[in-house]
């Protein structure tokens, strides 16, 4: 068994994020469900951008974004995405390492260009996104980094990379890595439209190599085709170590050991963008649990860093979250 010398290793698509305000009646005219990820093609988000307004662009990605958190927090961490060696890949690349996380995947030298998400923000603070996947459907095996993940505490599955068959043998290699390490896995859902796609899939992941589940309520209750979030809570049970479930201003449930702890949203004065909530709730838990601190702990921070980016555009921290964190008396 290996010792760990970093916190978290994010295996996920990475994706430079270009982020525009919308109204819902841009989203219905271009074919867009409201708050879902949809998959698009080169064409369709040349054409999708052409229409966007002005936007921001910053490097992206769920498991990204869940580095970016776990980096201002003052973590260690590692990332493992495919980029192409065009502009946007450097980009990429210069924004994950800036702030400290280690990115050594090489870049593809031919092939599809680096990722790109349209990210659409409608007034109430909800995402709509067009994603363009280009290079990231190339992950394979062959890409990871056995000594990084055998390095890291926890390894994290992003599920939005969960759509490429390559990838999902990635998935299964990187656990079986991690697990002969003795390290653990955390696996993020990311969205109930790709849990749709490939739900028996997901339940042999989460039920065979999974030990820290991510899930928002749609999600979870996706997994488990149900409307009922209790029956979905109760369907996770015995599956993974920890369940991390959140449910918005609802807060966040934290199964494990058979108890459930009930985490209170941390409220903020305006929601701007719900962009990357998720991702740095994840952030916050996994900063938690690899300090060894209480679940509820971890799920408090988790909420206090997904309070931080609901509060303006874009799904990285604005301030130093080590700070607030600190400032709550959390840590």
């Amino acid at each position: 068994m290996s010792s760990a010398v970093i916190d978290v290793v994010g295996i996920g698509n990475a994706i430079v994020d270009v982020i525009a305000h919308a109204d819902e009646r841009f989203l219905a005219a271009e074919g867009l469900a409201l708050g879902a990820m949809t998959l698009i093609d080169a064409e369709r988000a040349e054409s999708l951008y052409r229409k966007m307004g002005p936007a921001t662009e910053s490097s992206g990605g769920s498991a990204g974004n869940t580095m970016a958190g776990i980096a201002s927090l003052g973590g260690t961490g590692g990332y493992i995405g495919k980029v192409r060696d065009d502009l946007l890949g450097e980009v990429f690349r210069h924004d994950i390492t800036a702030i400290g996380v280690r990115f050594e995947t090489p870049a593809a030298t031919s092939g599809p260009g680096t990722a790109r998400c349209l990210v659409m923000v409608t007034p109430d603070g909800q995402r709509t996104m067009g994603t363009y996947l280009g290079a990231c459907v190339d992950l394979s095996p062959g890409d990871l980094d056995a000594a990084l993940i055998g390095a890291a505490q926890v390894t994290y599955l992003e599920g939005y990379l969960f759509d490429p068959p390559k990838a999902q043998v990635a998935f299964r290699t990187a656990a079986a890595i991690a697990h002969r390490a003795g390290h653990r896995v955390a696996l993020s859902l990311s969205d109930p439209f790709c849990v749709g796609r490939h739900r028996a899939a997901f339940r042999e992941l989460v039920a065979g190599e999974v030990d820290i589940l991510f899930a928002n309520e749609a999600e979870i209750c996706s997994l488990y085709e149900t409307d009922d979030f209790e029956q979905a809570a109760a369907a996770v049970k015995g599956h993974v170590a920890v369940a991390a479930l959140t449910r918005s201003a609802h807060g966040s449930v934290i199964l494990a050991d058979g108890a459930a702890h009930d985490i209170a949203a941390v409220p903020v004065a305006r929601v701007v963008d719900t962009t990357g909530a998720g991702d740095l709730y994840a952030a916050g838990f996994l900063y938690g649990l690899t300090r060894g601190l209480a679940l509820p702990i971890c799920g408090a921070v988790g909420s206090l860093c997904a309070a931080e980016i609901i509060s303006h555009v874009g799904a990285r921290p604005e301030g130093t979250l080590s700070g607030l964190v600190k400032a709550a008396g959390l840590l």
